[in-house]
């Protein structure tokens, strides 16, 4: 008889409920961010998973309420021919924040510990010395006052590939689905070797990884604000009640009727 043991444990989450919890969740990130910007503080959120893994998904919840001056998302396309001479961890460090942000990596130096390896597009010696070299990196980041907060979105072999089968005539969804993603779906146990190599180097004290299970993404979604949340103290900041003045009817005129002989975007809705 099928185990549904873990599914009766935690049933497909509800919309309505969801959307209740997330609020709350959007509501505490204003808060965080009105602490950073109080305090000067500095921190770095890396993203990393399979492709399909629910990052982009995950990321939105988290900045579709905050300033992007505050929170600010960092997606870097293939380095140019430039960048390839230059220190791997040039381009990223140029992102890193100032006092008062938070900069999230959509896929960050840990590109060459996954896709690049993967891939071949990287030799296996950059391969071993980014992994032996990543650990000093990081306490390098630390040790300067950033708090760095790296999440590894875990989807299984199903799921990944239902994701995958969705985006093909989904025209909403059809973008998210490269010749990369495709080629990377034949090379699901090469991913998950690089995956554990890179835990086994880079999962340490001061530059933890924590894994969220992603084949739910509602509830993928909360674990991972939640876990945000804990991972950067905060209060709440000192803040001045604002109240609005009269407006001042100085040179007062009809400001509409000039309007009228403009150019306006048809009202079709």
């Amino acid at each position: 008889m099928k185990d549904t043991s873990a599914q009766q444990a935690n049933p497909k989450m509800k919309r309505k409920r969801y959307d209740k919890e997330l609020l709350k969740l959007q509501v505490e990130l204003c808060r965080l961010q009105e602490w950073v910007k109080y305090k000067g503080l500095r921190a770095i959120v890396v993203f990393e998973g399979r492709d399909a893994a629910g990052k982009g998904g995950t990321i939105k919840a988290i900045t579709e309420r905050v300033s992007p001056r505050v929170f600010r998302l960092v997606a870097l396309p293939a380095p140019s021919d430039r960048e390839k001479t230059q220190l791997y961890v040039q381009r990223y460090v140029q992102h890193f924040p100032a006092a008062g942000e938070i900069v999230i990596f959509d896929r960050s130096w840990y590109n060459r510990a996954g896709v690049e390896y993967v891939m071949g597009f990287c030799s296996k010696k950059q391969h071993r010395r980014f992994l032996d070299i990543c650990p000093f990196f990081e306490k390098e980041i630390t040790d300067s006052g950033i708090i760095l907060v790296k999440f590894w979105l875990e989807v299984g072999k199903k799921e990944q590939q239902r994701r995958f089968e969705a985006r093909i005539d989904d025209p909403l969804r059809q973008w998210k689905l490269s010749p990369m993603d495709v080629e990377s779906w034949t090379r699901w146990y090469d991913y998950s070797r690089a995956r554990d190599a890179m835990f086994e180097a880079t999962d340490t004290d001061h530059a933890p990884w924590y894994i969220v299970r992603s084949d739910d993404k509602k509830r993928a979604r909360l674990n991972c604000i939640a876990h945000l949340l804990s991972a950067i103290p905060y209060k709440k900041a000192p803040r001045t009640k604002v109240k609005l003045p009269d407006r001042s009817n100085k040179g007062r005129y009809d400001d509409q009727a000039t309007l009228e002989c403009r150019r306006f975007v048809p009202e079709e809705y």
